[in-house]
């Protein structure tokens, strides 16, 4: 006998985009103003792969591909909702030992990432947003969801390529958000 309600299938968003994709916007924004080179053809496969099912259209994509692009703490600090996660309780804390932890050096990709959020939550005993809205607000450049943790393991794998415009580590963000506080 079928069940009258058979459960519904999982099903992911789908990824419309690809490396083309991200390579248009690119062009199109004035990122890469040159052929790419092998390292950015693969770069930008890794953004349409981790970016793409959480954009909605083009324009979206574009507008997260924007976060990697453009860095200006002072600009954020300007910002209402910079100061509304700021308020928070030990959002000053989450950046302190973030800091901290992104000063050594090693590049942040999804292994690092998962280490300093766990490492993070054990030392300040923080449900995640209160952890993660300061975290994504000093390296994406705004507080979100989790398609800001995407944009954040770009950075260091963007930062060393030969782009029209350089993109900031994510230990230069922290660091000059950082100091933006003061």
């Amino acid at each position: 006998m079928v069940p009258s309600n058979p459960p519904a299938p999982s099903v992911e968003a789908a990824n419309p985009f690809t490396s083309r994709d991200i390579l248009a916007i690119l062009r199109e924004r004035g990122w890469l103003t040159t052929d790419p080179t092998p390292e950015i053809d693969a770069w930008c496969g890794r953004a349409a792969a981790i970016l793409g099912a959480h954009a909605a259209d083009c324009a979206a994509l574009g507008e997260l591909l924007a976060l990697v692009f453009h860095y200006d703490a002072p600009e954020i600090m300007a910002r209402t909702e910079t100061h509304e996660v700021l308020s928070r309780y030990a959002a000053r804390d989450v950046l302190r030992e973030a800091a901290l932890l992104l000063l050594d050096g090693a590049p942040l990709n999804s292994e690092r990432f998962k280490e300093i959020i766990t490492k993070l939550k054990e030392q300040l005993h923080l449900p995640g947003r209160e952890l993660l809205y300061p975290l994504r607000l000093a390296l994406a450049g705004r507080p979100g969801d989790g398609s800001l943790d995407r944009v954040i393991l770009l950075l260091d794998e963007a930062a060393p390529l030969p782009f029209a415009v350089p993109v900031k580590y994510a230990r230069a963000r922290i660091l000059e958000f950082c100091t933006a506080l003061d």
